[in-house]
């Protein structure tokens, strides 16, 4: 090899796989290195160097100067190709993986090349990245030669490869989302400060701003909305909430409850706890579906948080104080004073801290541990209790619902068996003929009625007034029906030995409804 192809080389791997010079003079050394050894033996000392000016190659075996060419032979040269275009791969990936690197937690864009199964890949310049299903938004799916936005959070050498890993799913991705959509952040006037994310469900961003007139809460929302909703697409329809950050956890705790309102927030600052009293109407949505509301403040805020009434904070307390006066060694203002540290369970009182409840209690390192081992055994039996019920509480719930299948099964059955029960009598048949004969034509007129009615009456939804109409005729049916029946058994009892003379006056009454 030549110096000037040796120089051609260097600059054409520099500019096609953007590898450094020196990384490309070093592999041709170590090329030349290895397969001199391999002619003169491993112990064999011989040192190989390249001008990076020229492109001349130095060849000095136990001090001696050597010819290149017969330093390695034709067998040597093979032997020297296959580690230049080794060391160059490894170069190439060494190269690529630094470039990924400096990507870490930013957003790249990529087309999908392949979906197999929950593994996506993308295909990214100059290398294939994945997405595997735990890094994805739940829900979504994705198709080939799709164009996807997703942030670089790991990068991973495997031989001469390297291995990117994208994610879709992780608060970070949503933070790098606001800084591209929201110029005021990208320039550093409005800060993210926190982000709890729920995918595909819900998030929380609390964001800052460093210049007073402008409102960060607004400038991240938009004209209309218009720059909220490009993340929210991108995010695919995710729900986002806004909040606007204040060191103060007295008030940023109820601003990441919105849209629920607090009353008051005490905090237990000892043990991290944020006890927030709301509202009896505000307790639902404050704690939100599934607990999501608060969950989601809990971790924007890093505090604790239990969302209460101003009567369960009562009841808690009083229970809390009745509980800890059980443990030896404690006293009544002693456990009134733990409570109002914010200690309300055996369970915060067997993880506090031995100094605190020195300091709290005026107590002996003794008295001090055990306090703490009684409440450990009192946590443990009531954890074990509260397993118990809910136990219980699964087997009445599986009882409840046999025995509900059980009724709706017989109820299949029961109609069947009622039959007889439901036709009529032989008395009611031979009361009169006539009356039967103005019942069922009585009957026919409010039937009648009552199809005129729902003929009116629209088919999806039938309005109070469409009701009423109905209900008069059929007051008026039942009416007439009476009316007929009196008659009838006046004539009837007037005329008992001319049957065939009442026969005609009852069917001339019974005429008297359908005219």
């Amino acid at each position: 090899m030549n110096p000037n192809e040796i120089l051609r080389i260097v600059d054409s791997l520099h500019r096609e796989k953007n590898i450094d010079t020196e990384i490309v003079f070093q592999a041709i050394e170590a090329a030349y290195t290895s397969a001199a050894r391999r002619q003169y033996g491993e112990e064999a000392d011989i040192q190989v160097t390249i001008d990076r000016e020229s492109g001349e190659l130095g060849v000095v075996l136990e001090g001696e100067p050597l010819d290149s060419v017969e330093m390695i032979g034709r067998i040597g040269a093979q032997m020297a190709k296959q580690v230049i275009i080794q060391k160059i791969r490894e170069a190439e990936r060494d190269s690529l993986a630094d470039e990924y690197n400096e990507l870490l937690d930013h957003v790249v864009s990529g087309t999908v090349y392949r979906v197999d199964g929950p593994m996506v890949t993308v295909q990214l310049p100059s290398v294939e990245a994945i997405l595997p299903r735990s890094e994805q938004i739940p829900g979504e799916s994705h198709h080939s030669n799709e164009r996807i936005r997703a942030m670089v959070c790991d990068v991973r050498s495997q031989g001469t490869r390297i291995k990117v890993v994208l994610s879709r799913s992780r608060p970070k991705f949503v933070q790098r989302l606001f800084e591209q959509e929201i110029p005021e952040i990208a320039d550093g006037v409005i800060t993210v400060n926190a982000i709890s994310r729920e995918p595909a469900h819900r998030s929380k961003v609390a964001v800052s701003s460093s210049d007073q007139r402008i409102d960060c809460v607004g400038a991240c929302v938009g004209v209309r909305g218009n720059r909220i909703k490009n993340i929210v697409d991108e995010l695919s329809g995710e729900r986002i909430d806004i909040v606007r950050w204040d060191d103060d956890p007295e008030i940023l705790i109820p601003n990441a409850l919105q849209p629920a309102e607090v009353e008051q927030v005490l905090l237990c600052r000892m043990i991290g706890r944020a006890i927030v009293l709301v509202s009896e109407d505000q307790l639902s949505l404050a704690i939100g579906r599934r607990g999501q509301n608060v969950r989601l403040a809990s971790k924007l805020c890093g505090w604790d948080i239990e969302i209460m009434t101003e009567d369960e904070l009562g009841e808690s307390i009083e229970r809390a104080v009745m509980g800890f006066m059980q443990i030896n060694g404690m006293n009544e203002e002693l456990a009134q004073a733990l409570v109002e540290f914010g200690y309300l369970s055996y369970d915060d009182l067997s993880v506090i801290e031995p100094d605190d409840l020195m300091e709290i209690g005026e107590l002996t390192a003794e008295q001090v541990d055990h306090i703490v081992e009684q409440a450990e055994k009192f946590a443990e039996e009531a954890e074990v209790a509260a397993k118990e019920e809910r136990d219980r509480r699964k087997a009445e719930a599986a009882l409840a619902k046999a025995q509900a299948a059980a009724a709706e099964a017989a109820g299949i059955t029961a109609p069947d068996s009622d039959t007889d029960a439901d036709a009529p009598t032989e008395e009611s048949q031979t009361e009169t003929e006539s009356a039967e004969t103005t019942s069922d034509d009585a009957s026919a007129a409010e039937a009648e009625a009552d199809a005129e009615a729902e003929s009116e009456t629209p088919e999806v939804e039938e309005t109070e007034s469409e009701t009423e109409a109905t209900d008069e005729v059929a007051d008026e049916a039942s009416g007439e029906e009476a009316e007929a029946s009196q008659t009838v058994q006046e004539e009837t009892a007037e005329n008992t030995t001319e049957e065939v003379i009442a026969e005609e006056e009852t069917s001339e009454e019974a005429a008297e409804p359908e005219a």
